[in-house]
């Protein structure tokens, strides 16, 4: 599939990074959400909500009842940072569809990224819960000598979420263009359908694996409440 004129002519350079068309994408992607929140949120009524505030209204109980049921408790102050990134991912995910653009999820800086994201959420939601002695001295437990296995843990485990993302998106999109130039356009929807419900799995994935890992986190300062 080849790249949107737009963004080719759009792509530019910023000292010594080149601004290519995955990031101009995810600037795009980033400013779409941002904006449908503030139009959707901006008229809010309890009495006669629209179906826009309804629709909304749906998806954060939905992604409410999913945190709460990983981290009991957490749901209201883990929702600002899961709910965002499974909806970027999902959509991330879906920009694949639209002719001309690829998924930026199909590329590993992109994935890095969120991946690091992800890594970095863990720690402020353990320290911010335990405390930083606290939360440190977690990786000494049950023995000292288990240091570098965890350290070893929390390195692989974020590598893994990495390249499970790219890697699974990298193959649907080639997957579909190898169908594609097989049996041309004769069979259209059910790619679509495919495309579709993989890159919403993906973003499942992604989001469930990120919330278990932060969750993680936190019941750790749960159990040591109850052994104290």
């Amino acid at each position: 599939m080849g790249k949107p004129e737009f963004l080719e002519l759009l792509t530019f350079h910023l000292g010594p990074l080149y601004i290519d068309t995955t990031v101009l994408t995810t600037w795009l992607l980033m400013a779409g959400l941002t904006g449908l929140a503030w139009f959707g949120t901006r008229r809010l009524s309890v009495v006669s909500p629209t179906r826009l505030q309804t629709a909304f209204e749906g998806t954060v109980l939905a992604l409410q009842a999913a945190i709460d049921g990983a981290a009991p408790g957490y749901a209201l102050r883990l929702l600002p940072f899961i709910g965002t990134l499974w909806l970027f991912v999902g959509v991330a995910n879906l920009a694949g569809l639209v002719p001309g653009l690829r998924s930026p999820t199909g590329n590993l800086s992109v994935t890095v990224a969120l991946a690091m994201l992800v890594f970095v959420s863990v720690h402020w939601f353990g320290i911010r819960i335990d405390g930083l002695r606290a939360y440190l001295h977690h990786y000494l437990e049950p023995n000292p000598i288990l240091l570098p296995f965890h350290l070893m843990g929390e390195l692989t485990r974020t590598l893994a979420l990495a390249v499970r993302l790219f890697g699974n998106m990298m193959s649907l999109e080639m997957a579909a263009l190898l169908v594609l130039l097989v049996a041309g356009f004769l069979a259209p929807v059910p790619l679509l359908m495919l495309h579709i419900v993989e890159a919403l799995v993906q973003s499942y994935i992604f989001g469930m694996l990120a919330l278990v890992y932060v969750a993680g986190a936190l019941q750790s300062h749960e159990l040591k409440k109850r052994s104290d």
